[in-house]
């Protein structure tokens, strides 16, 4: 009767033994011990500048992020950041042919506010913890003193939604990449609307040699930016 007892245990035994899951030292998961953290970092960021290519676009960006944890799924985050970007440049009273210049240098000084969506909230998996992310900044640019249009980039707000991951190294230690998209609207000056001095249409507005000839001064645009990081959480 021995034998088919310690059968009998045996085989209740291992059900119960699937159901407890990984020994806690062979768990994917471990938790992410400090809710601060200061993140230095440097983004690519592309983009076109708009239809006319005279929004800031294409060029490296570099800064620091400081986050707080404020629950189990959600962080804050404000960060500042120096991108030293381009643009063209459209004189609206030359001929079509002369008109595009550049591009020139276009810096912009960028100050945001970012929420975070832990997806593994206070843990990590396999060191990694990923993200989604939504920004909102503003952004202010020099001038460039070679545009007689009158356009100017100036200073504005803008969104920046996006996914990342954290890998963490140690518990105090992690590397950042982010992937996000820059949104911010460009307002064209009125010169834009206007037949160029140098080289007017034959019949406007059916011929017309004007900058913009939909009517169209307001464009939402902005760029792709890729970003990576060193982080230090405490």
């Amino acid at each position: 009767m021995r034998l088919p007892c310690l059968a009998a245990v045996l085989l209740a035994a291992q059900p119960l033994a699937a159901q407890v899951g990984h020994p806690p030292g062979a768990s994917p998961y471990r938790d992410i011990r400090f809710g601060k953290s200061v993140t230095l970092f440097y983004g690519d960021i592309g983009g076109d500048g708009g239809k006319l290519g005279i929004g800031p676009h294409n060029g490296p960006a570099y800064g620091a992020r400081f986050d707080i944890r404020i629950s189990a799924p959600l962080q804050l985050g404000v960060s500042f950041a120096q991108a030293n970007l381009e643009r063209l440049i459209v004189d609206a009273d030359d001929s079509v042919a002369t008109r595009v210049k550049g591009p020139v240098n276009q810096e912009l000084t960028m100050i945001e506010l970012a929420l975070q969506l832990n997806l593994t909230g206070r843990k990590t998996w396999h060191r990694l913890a990923p993200y989604l992310t939504g920004a909102a900044g503003y952004a202010s640019a020099t001038e460039t003193p070679a545009d007689t249009s009158g356009y100017k980039f100036g200073s504005k707000f803008y969104l920046a939604p996006g996914v990342g991951v954290r890998f963490f190294v140690t518990d105090r230690l992690h590397l950042r990449a982010e992937a996000r998209q820059l949104f911010w609207k460009l307002h064209y000056p009125s010169s834009y609307l206007d037949e160029p001095a140098d080289q007017p249409g034959s019949n406007p507005p059916q011929d017309s040699n004007a900058v913009i000839q939909d009517g169209k001064r307001d464009q939402w645009t902005g760029g792709r930016e890729l970003r990576i990081g060193l982080g230090f959480t405490f």
